[in-house]
């Protein structure tokens, strides 16, 4: 005889945990004397459910705003607590946890997997909770400070976290998470709201670009990178044996329409200090450039609905056919169907306009818009709306004369780095030779007159880590030669084990192109020696100049009246007379409004984007593609199909 029995449903991960502290806390505050005034402690678990929205619901997504407790598998953290401008609640402490789990973590938690686990984990001792209600009367009231802390980080709510295992704690400054439920009621996107009224931005020198100095800007350092909370990531760290730089990085997962990808964040300076600053601020720029974190939602329309007001994405360029074909990630661009629109503004015309999502954010985007993968190309930050669109403007300039030089085969002009050339510039020169490189430099002007330099390290006994190329674009010529050096000395001392460590995957992406797919193949690809027959231009330039005689044109054009907005306007000029639209969204998150700090996308439809992957090469399909180097004057024709340089380029 066979019985059967129903299988009675287990507890959830942690809430067995939470229902024992919770009980454990409301005890012992109980005992309080009336004039012993905390709030109650409301524990809700945490890392048993999404609570960034993209799985299963959170069944605690009521209670966690007002949660001043949540209980990890590991450790318990309180707060936010304290902080004199802002306000955080427990939702934001829960998205910014969520988002430093580890990518098998995020996976579980946000593909709408069943949570699973030990139903009487973790162990809560008597002496575990005791340590947590120490925790909790000594920082509840906020009235702690930490002392180590920017002045920035001291004026946010904070959060204490108390290891179970070791009963250490330790406090983190909490920023506002902008896209917070519980915080931020979301508005639609507006035109109104994305006009810009570009204003006089003094320079402190007129031959500077750049409004403040770097360490001018509040930045809540504790704040961006903490293991607990960090907006940023969990951490930064330092490469001590780097003999060419002095290089800070960080790290943290971001969803995108391709999953979850990993987005690095670094400063390559010569000082640590100076080089952890740049990585914060690089680190934000990519916060407020993968996603709209502006609480206001898109325009959802067709481009047929709105093609009299909207950017026509065919202008940003388009794969090829078979790409689109063979690529299940991408699918042609349909006229007729609704995607998600942001609002920026013309320079050219004055007045806002629509883009495509997917073209201002690129960790954004749906099924519908998945018609290109973009990436940060023109974006940029800075101390004013000006400076950071004349900063954007300057990428797209760059990147744009780069790959017309690579793929239309375009024979430079060196610049003599032996004189009229900087200390710095010379110092690095010199920590380049000790790794056996010789460094190149490059006019790669088009015809757009603004100074773009390449930069190329070639190793001299031809070993792995033969090539690396960079780029930079500048109105100052000595200051954007010195740019595009200081990126490549930053690559040069990895390259060679890069190349080493992958030779035998690097060698297949040269047999067959199509296995190049991501961003670290195109700059690694050049790292075998084999590879150098695609640089013939640049290894065989058609004069060598010194500096100012490379850039003796540009001289007269370059505006010294110690106006920043002076500059763009020479810059939008330039791009308006060759034919083209100048738009910018405004992608400044809250957190950076606080910093003093402004962030934009920038497009200028029509010049050559940077994309990575050979089969999505944008730039290929392109008209300027053909046209550009004979409006420079560096040919006398068109550039016909047959001279196009079938190789993936090597910008890193």
């Amino acid at each position: 005889m066979t019985t059967t029995t129903t299988p009675t449903a287990r507890p959830a991960p942690l809430d067995a945990g939470r229902a024992r502290l919770q009980s454990a806390l409301t005890e012992r505050h109980a005992r309080l004397r009336p004039t012993e005034q905390l709030p109650a402690p409301y524990v809700v678990p945490l890392g048993a459910a999404d609570t960034l929205g993209f799985g299963c619901p959170d069944p605690y997504a009521d209670a966690r705003p007002a949660a001043n407790v949540q209980l990890t598998s590991r450790a318990v953290l309180i707060g936010p607590w304290g902080g004199g401008t802002g306000t955080a609640c427990g939702q934001c402490l829960a998205m910014r946890w969520q988002r430093l789990r580890s990518r098998s973590e995020r996976e579980a938690l946000e593909l709408g997997f069943a949570p699973h686990g030990a139903v009487h984990w973790p162990v809560l001792t008597d002496h575990a909770v005791d340590a947590v209600w120490a925790a909790y009367q000594a920082v509840l009231p906020g009235r702690r400070s930490l002392p180590e802390a920017t002045a920035a980080d001291r004026a946010l709510p904070r959060v204490t976290r108390v290891d179970l295992v070791t009963l250490a704690t330790a406090t983190f400054p909490l920023l506002p998470e902008p896209l917070c439920p519980a915080c931020v009621h979301e508005v639609p996107d507006t035109a109104d709201a994305a006009r810009m009224e570009l204003a006089p931005a003094p320079k402190p020198d007129p031959d500077g670009y750049r409004l403040r100095s770097l360490d001018s800007y509040p930045l809540p350092t504790a704040a961006l990178a903490n293991p607990v909370c960090g907006a940023l990531g969990s951490d930064t760290w330092i490469n001590p044996a780097s003999t060419t730089t002095a290089p800070v990085a960080g790290t943290h997962f971001v969803r995108g329409y391709a999953g979850l990808n990993d987005v690095t964040w670094s400063g390559q300076a010569n000082r640590y200090a100076t080089s952890r600053t740049l990585a914060h601020l690089e680190g934000l720029e990519r916060y407020a450039g993968t996603h709209r974190r502006r609480g206001a939602s898109p325009v959802v329309d067709s481009y047929a609905n709105l093609a009299g007001q909207a950017l026509n994405p065919a202008d940003c360029g388009f794969y090829a056919p078979e790409t689109y074909a063979a690529d299940h990630l991408v699918s042609p661009f349909d006229p007729d169907r609704a995607i998600p629109w942001v609002w920026g503004h013309s320079l050219r015309e004055d007045r806002p306009v629509l883009v495509p999502a997917r073209l201002a954010h690129y960790s954004a985007g749906v099924e519908a818009d998945n018609f290109v993968f973009e990436c940060s190309n023109g974006c940029a930050t800075g101390g004013s709306l000006e400076e950071a669109i004349l900063f954007g403007l300057l990428e797209l300039v760059e990147r744009d004369a780069f790959l017309l030089a690579w793929y239309g085969r375009a024979r430079l002009t060196g610049i003599d780095l032996t004189t009229g050339t900087t200390p710095a510039v010379r110092s690095m020169l010199d920590r380049a030779a000790l790794h056996g490189y010789d460094v190149h430099a490059f006019d790669t002007r088009m015809d757009l007159a603004v100074p773009v330099v390449t930069a190329l390290a070639v190793r001299r006994d031809g070993g792995p880590g033969t090539l690396s190329f960079s780029a930079a674009a500048g109105f100052d010529p000595a200051g954007t030669v010195e740019a595009a050096l200081s990126e490549v000395l930053t690559y040069i001392p990895h390259l060679p084990y890069q190349v080493a460590e992958r030779r035998s995957e690097l060698e297949a992406m040269e047999r067959d192109f199509g296995k190049v797919l991501h961003l670290k193949d195109h700059a690694q690809l050049y790292g075998l020696p084999s590879m150098t027959r695609y640089a013939a231009e640049y290894l065989d330039p058609v004069d060598v100049l010194p500096l100012e005689e490379a850039f003796a044109t540009w001289q007269p054009l370059r505006p010294r009246t110690g106006d920043l907005l002076d500059d763009l306007w020479l810059l939008r000029a330039r791009l308006t007379d060759a034919g083209y639209d100048v738009i910018a969204v405004d992608q400044t998150t809250p957190e950076q409004h606080r910093m003093g700090l402004h962030t934009v996308s920038t497009l200028v439809p029509g010049l050559l984007p940077l994309d990575f992957g050979w089969a999505r090469q944008r730039a290929l399909t392109m008209p300027r593609l053909r046209t550009a180097l004979r409006a420079a004057g560096r040919r006398e024709d068109d550039l016909p199909e047959a001279e196009i340089k079938a190789a993936p380029h090597p910008f890193p």
